[in-house]
């Protein structure tokens, strides 16, 4: 704020700890005591916002969307911290219709919690499975929705339809073959090479029901002016081969990918941006799942 231009008097009128416009003309009277007004107002008035991140702008430049999905790399905390930043930075705005998380299964969800509940009680909600995600990671994401206001919801497909899934033979049909062919070659990597032919085209039709699954929860989540942020594994949330395409035309999707230092890129048209983070410790998943094979019975 600039500084204020007070009227000239003599220094007596100013000088002393208080301000007063007593014996001024009127017209004079009514100018301090506008001025007074105005710096009243001035110190009451919220600071501005701080300029976003530029993480921030990514995501403000994406919008306006029905659904924004935010891929990770699940073994990256700088991800989880880029998911939880979005969140709050959205409802901060009255932006964030909903929290959906791959980490919890469809039919749990933090609906009728109130902005105080306990961890605890937000984990038994979701179902969550601390084995399988640690908390320590997802938890402020999800309390992140919560402290909000902001329904946290599951996306994942629960276990019991797992069986089912496998044999839905229709899943081989969703996406072209090309795409499909995407879907197996990243199975076969990500179970480095471990998982037997045989077994590849049931496991494509998981991942498939999945993304259907994950596709439908954040579609049911819309609302109005607002946007459902669906936060999963990047594989999942891919343009081409992942939860957008299973979408029905006029629904507006975006897709931000968090990428660690060294992990491949993805195919153009895959994502509408990409966050960069530090590459992790070098370590060999692949040793350490074989290792996991040879020692079991």
């Amino acid at each position: 704020m600039h500084r204020p231009f007070l009227p000239s008097r003599p220094p007596s009128r100013l000088s002393g700890h208080r301000f007063s416009s007593a014996g001024w003309p009127r017209g004079t009277r009514l100018a301090a005591t506008a001025l007074l007004a105005l710096l009243a107002g001035c110190a009451h008035a919220p600071p501005e916002p701080a300029a976003p991140t530029p993480w921030l702008a990514q995501v403000q430049a994406l919008l306006p969307a029905d659904v924004l999905l935010i891929g990770e790399q699940h073994d990256a905390p700088e991800h989880q911290a880029l998911e939880r930043e979005a969140v709050q930075w959205l409802a901060a705005r009255g932006q964030l219709a909903a929290l959906v998380m791959e980490m919890a299964d469809s039919g749990r969800a933090t609906d009728g919690l109130p902005r105080d509940a306990t961890e605890g009680q937000v984990q038994q909600a979701l179902g969550w499975n601390a084995a399988a995600w640690p908390w320590a990671q997802y938890g402020p994401v999800a309390m992140a929705a919560v402290r909000a206001g902001v329904p946290v919801r599951g996306g994942n497909l629960p276990r019991a339809d797992l069986r089912e899934a496998m044999r839905d033979e229709r899943w081989d049909r969703h996406l072209d073959a090309a795409a499909l062919a995407r879907q197996h070659t990243a199975l076969r990597e990500g179970h480095c090479g471990l998982l037997p032919e045989s077994q590849i085209p049931g496991m494509a039709r998981i991942q498939i029901a999945r993304d259907a699954r994950m596709a439908a929860v954040a579609a049911a989540a819309r609302r109005p002016g607002q946007v459902v942020v669906l936060v999963a594994g990047g594989g999942h949330v891919l343009h081409g081969v992942g939860v957008p395409t299973h979408w029905f035309p006029g629904l507006t999707a975006k897709v931000a990918l968090a990428q660690a230092g060294g992990a491949p890129d993805p195919q153009a048209g895959d994502t509408d941006a990409v966050q960069a983070t530090p590459a992790l410790p070098a370590r060999d998943p692949c040793a350490e799942l074989r290792r996991s094979q040879g020692a079991r019975p």
